[in-house]
């Protein structure tokens, strides 16, 4: 019995969504070789989807306060959907799926005036072939081949299909798993490896779940021969021959993504400076919030476009890596991998080019365990070092940790409670010597390495160093206010004294987003006249929390 295109159907789509792309994604992972073969397709799809799915089921626990007795209006439904994959979107194929979503719900919701006595049929006829167009319009440089192909094919099986709603999923459906067997004759690195899109294989399974919910399940297992696993044309392209060549060149080093508030100026100018610095760009969003998705070999000049354009946060800089490329290939996990959290884009990169997978975060929000479990999940390898980098994280990244010990991954937490102690610890980091001894190391370092900052006060209080005023500069050394000063550059010279009284032997200065170079040459200049024999070194952190950050050795 078919149902009805309500709220319902979409909160069923998702959840269907979520457990089918949850029992394939390690299928999708390991024939992903386009356009970076790193092996995490399947993943950042099921993430995009559990991002949607999360704001789906918000919606109706809060609309159950309200009115209980009622589902929640379809629109609502339907804009949560589609926000929620638009924040948590991951990587080129889940940054598409967004786009793909949120071009549906522009004709689901009649924000692209549709009719509200518009049959369901039609209303998806309609809602499909928006979302086709959203993303094309969103990838800078569209690919035949790929999941835009299968999208495409999808609503062309669906514009002329009979019948009810869920008739048209259905054509939708099974048009879209002809493409997809066609995917390796059309883009020559799917063909040498023997494989389907990964990322049109993932949204042929978001294609069945809509096609399952509007059929009236709700959960479960899709019925034998349905799921695309399944067929004859889907299995003749899913061969021993991945670890084929696949290479055609020199790849970016860097996958930069970010949430960015801008208006659509703004943004217009963002695609044409991205698209010239690297690959795969791919710009989705609208009404001021954006995901921005590229590969680049110049990681900070990507997020610095993006400071221009307006506020990026969210960002995520992962390092691709020769050596990476080739170990998820062959589907290998490296042997030992750093996971550093970091407050700002400059030290993400920092970090990125000396090998750690990064989760930058946006002053006032830390990340949850789930991201940083992911994160975890993205360095791929046997063994991780966690550097949380932030004593309010300790608990996060500790459950984080937990977690990723329970799918197989070691996992050691460096209760680093700076940004300066994880640069610390990431200059001793080699992962060539026995695990606990890089830990160890690490550990080491990191606690041997004091850490200040540099803030401003935000209103009276009461502090360790007494009564500060809005607006007064405040010196923490090791979390606590140890200096209350006017002005930036006299407080941190104060609170270097304080700490270099004890010794030290490297000074490490992390300049904040609007501070000037000559307060860093001005701390400089007075850490060599007064202390003899210390070095300093200057990092442009572009962090929004705090101006400066120190760090003694």
């Amino acid at each position: 019995m078919s149902h009805k295109l309500d709220a319902d159907a979409v909160r069923a789509w998702c959840a269907l969504a979520l457990d089918a792309l949850g029992r394939a994604r390690e299928e999708i992972d390991a024939i992903n070789v386009y356009p970076v073969a790193d092996g995490d397709t399947g993943t950042n799809l099921y993430l995009t989807v559990e991002s949607a799915a999360r704001a789906v089921d918000d919606v109706f626990h809060g609309h159950a306060t309200t009115e209980p007795a009622s589902p929640p209006a379809f629109p609502d439904t339907v804009r949560a959907m589609a926000h929620g994959a638009l924040i948590g979107a991951r990587g080129n194929s889940g940054t598409i799926l967004a786009q793909l979503l949120r071009g549906m719900a522009e004709v689901l919701t009649g924000d692209a005036g549709t009719s509200p006595r518009t049959d369901d049929a039609e209303r998806l006829r309609r809602a499909l072939r928006r979302a086709v167009e959203s993303a094309y319009e969103g990838v800078a440089r569209p690919v035949e081949g790929t999941v835009l192909t299968v999208a495409a094919a999808a609503a062309d099986g669906a514009a002329h299909a009979p019948g009810d709603g869920a008739a048209v999923a259905r054509a939708a459906y099974d048009a879209a798993r002809t493409a997809l067997a066609a995917t390796p004759g059309q883009l020559e690195v799917l063909g040498r490896a023997g494989v389907v899109d990964a990322g049109g294989l993932g949204l042929v399974e978001v294609l069945g779940a809509l096609t399952r919910a509007l059929a009236g399940e709700t959960t479960g297992q899709p019925a034998q021969g349905d799921a695309v696993a399944e067929t004859s044309a889907t299995r003749a392209w899913r061969t021993e021959s991945c670890s084929a060549d696949l290479g055609d060149g020199a790849e970016p080093s860097y996958e930069v993504i970010y949430l960015l508030e801008a208006d659509d100026a703004a943004v217009a100018r963002l695609r044409t400076r991205l698209d010239a610095l690297g690959e795969s760009l791919v710009v989705v969003g609208g009404d001021g919030l954006w995901n921005v998705h590229v590969h680049v070999d110049d990681a900070g000049a990507a997020v610095e476009a993006g400071v221009e354009a307006g506020r990026p946060y969210r960002i995520r800089i992962t390092h691709f890596g020769a050596a990476q490329e080739e170990r998820t290939r062959t589907r290998e996990r490296a042997q030992r991998a750093v996971v550093a959290v970091v407050p700002g884009e400059g030290l993400a990169g920092l970090c990125a080019e000396a090998g750690a997978t990064v989760v930058a975060t946006r002053p006032g929000q830390q990340p949850a365990d789930e991201e940083l479990v992911e994160a975890i999940r993205r360095a791929h390898a046997r063994e991780v070092v966690l550097l949380p980098n932030d004593a309010e994280l300790r608990q996060t990244a500790a459950a984080a940790a937990e977690q990723a010990r329970t799918e197989g991954v070691r996992v050691a937490l460096i209760p680093t409670r700076s940004a300066v102690q994880g640069i610390a610890a990431l200059a001793v980091h080699e992962p060539g010597r026995r695990f606990d001894e890089d830990v160890v190391a690490m550990t080491a370092a990191a606690g041997a390495t004091r850490y200040a900052e540099l803030a401003v006060a935000e209103r009276q209080s009461w502090t360790m160093a007494g009564v500060c005023q809005a607006g007064d500069v405040l010196g923490l050394i090791d979390g606590d206010v140890a200096v209350i000063g006017a002005e930036l550059a006299a407080t941190a010279e104060t609170v270097l004294d304080r700490m270099l009284a004890a010794g030290g032997e490297m000074v490490t200065l992390v300049l904040g987003a609007d501070v000037p170079d000559a307060v860093a040459d001005r701390l400089e200049r007075h850490v060599r006249g007064g202390h003899l024999a210390v070095d300093t070194v200057v990092y442009r952190g572009g962090q929004q929390s705090a101006p400066l950050l120190i760090g003694v050795e």
